[in-house]
């Protein structure tokens, strides 16, 4: 069995160092599969993006998922990525934003990332219920999200991220990451014996 090799490599992503984090900085958006639109925070990033192009600071690289959002105006928007290209989007990444899912949340964090998080507003149409509302404030009550309710706000996060990308970089701890690889090793080893006993 090779279910302990399979475990350890595709279960820590490599979170961002100094030699990993991207000399040209590059931004991620994620909303989700919703079938809920979020045309407040496309609108906010349009806009966002408008007035820096119209300056003579760094135009940082986009990627915006937008999902059944209307899509902005802005070079790097797709509807949706498959897992795997949203996974190498955020290794690559200098920011993160993200709507207020906890799993979009939780796969920034992972990568090494505070996520800048806009949740969606079920007042707006934009989801179902206050979910996103209520689970990003807890968070960002604790800093483990920068929570933005304004475009201002939004604005702010994305300007001081990009002068300083290490304001929003969760630094890798070697000692726990070596002890999740340890602890995922020790769960293939588990269920290999567990398999090879029932056999």
């Amino acid at each position: 069995m090779t279910s302990t090799n399979k475990l350890t490599s595709a279960s820590i992503p490599t979170q961002r160092t100094a030699t990993t984090t991207p000399t040209h900085p590059t931004i991620v958006v994620v909303v989700g599969t919703d079938m809920h639109r979020f045309d407040r925070l496309m609108g906010w990033l349009e806009r966002w993006h408008t007035s820096r192009s119209s300056t003579a600071l760094t135009m940082p690289r986009m990627v915006i998922q937008y999902g059944t959002s209307n899509a902005p105006a802005i070079d790097g928007a797709v509807g949706f990525l498959s897992h795997t290209a949203l996974q190498d989007a955020m290794r690559q990444a200098t920011l993160v934003v993200a709507h207020g899912g906890p799993a979009t949340i939780t796969e920034a964090r992972r990568f090494g990332h505070l996520p800048i998080v806009v949740p969606r507003d079920p007042a707006l149409s934009e989801h179902v219920d206050d979910h996103q509302v209520r689970f990003a404030r807890r968070l960002a009550a604790s800093n483990l999200v920068r929570l933005c309710d304004t475009a201002a706000d939004l604005y702010a996060a994305l300007d001081a991220g990009i002068a300083d990308p290490a304001r929003y970089a969760l630094a890798a701890d070697a000692a726990a990451v070596a002890a999740r690889k340890a602890a995922v090793a020790r769960a293939g080893a588990l269920i290999d014996s567990l398999i090879a006993s029932r056999r």
